[in-house]
């Protein structure tokens, strides 16, 4: 087994990852896809949390522009983050990946709330933790709750997981001629504006020398090369 260089990380997944062809909705067999690329990490040892967004299930400027308050906008998303998160458990449970999932938002029924020595002690029994609902307020994304879960948990990482190989200067599926960076400090990518994550996530990042990685996980074994040192993606820190 090759040697890990990280030994718990924080995956960040945008809700799209459980899309169908369209874009919207949840696939049950894309999320099968998206449990066996998770559980080739988990099973080299990996210990892996989890945030998942909700843009497959709601958008809130949607909302917003139809003159949607933005604090039930914001609700609704987190609500759909936990409908991802139990369609994600799912798909790791049935392929053999013990599972819980956390909420930020109480519902006892369906999850447990987050509690942080509780999600550590999970990770430490090698169980995948998903972190649902957001921080629990609005006006924080879920690249936010991301970042904070990251260091609440001691993370090693923040893997930001999208179907681009890395951080652009340009939009490469529009202009053939977008520079790929294989490496960018925190104030550049919030100089740059090069909407990696919100600048929220990258200054909680950038505070605490928590190190990003920005990758295509549709790639090839992708995460499996990250977490045992090869370079994917673009690395963002200090």
């Amino acid at each position: 087994m090759s040697e890990l260089k990280y030994r718990r990380i924080l995956l960040k997944l945008g809700g799209e990852a459980l899309a169908g062809p369209n874009g919207f909705g949840i696939d049950p067999g894309q999320a099968e896809v998206l449990a066996e690329k998770i559980k080739e990490v988990h099973d080299l040892g990996v210990q892996v949390a989890i945030v998942i967004g909700a843009g497959n299930l709601w958008r809130g400027a949607q909302g917003l522009a139809l003159g949607m308050e933005r604090t039930t906008a914001d609700h609704m998303g987190m609500l759909a983050t936990v409908m991802n998160a139990l369609a994600l458990q799912d798909a790791l449970e049935r392929s053999g990946v013990v599972t819980r999932v956390q909420t930020a938002i109480e519902m006892k029924a369906i999850a447990e709330p987050y509690i942080r020595g509780r999600a550590v002690r999970h990770l430490e029994k090698g169980r995948v933790v998903i972190l649902g609902a957001g921080t629990g307020n609005p006006y924080f994304t879920t690249d936010t709750a991301g970042a904070l879960r990251a260091m609440e948990i001691d993370a090693e990482v923040l893997i930001k997981a999208t179907k681009v190989d890395g951080v652009y200067d340009g939009d490469p599926k529009l202009d053939p001629n977008a520079r790929r960076y294989d490496q960018l400090s925190y104030i550049e990518a919030v100089n740059k504006r090069l909407k990696v994550m919100d600048s929220t996530a990258i200054t909680l990042c950038m505070d605490n020398d928590l190190p990003i990685i920005v990758l295509n996980l549709w790639q090839e074994n992708a995460l499996t090369r990250t977490v045992t040192g090869e370079t994917v993606g673009t690395l963002i820190y200090k």
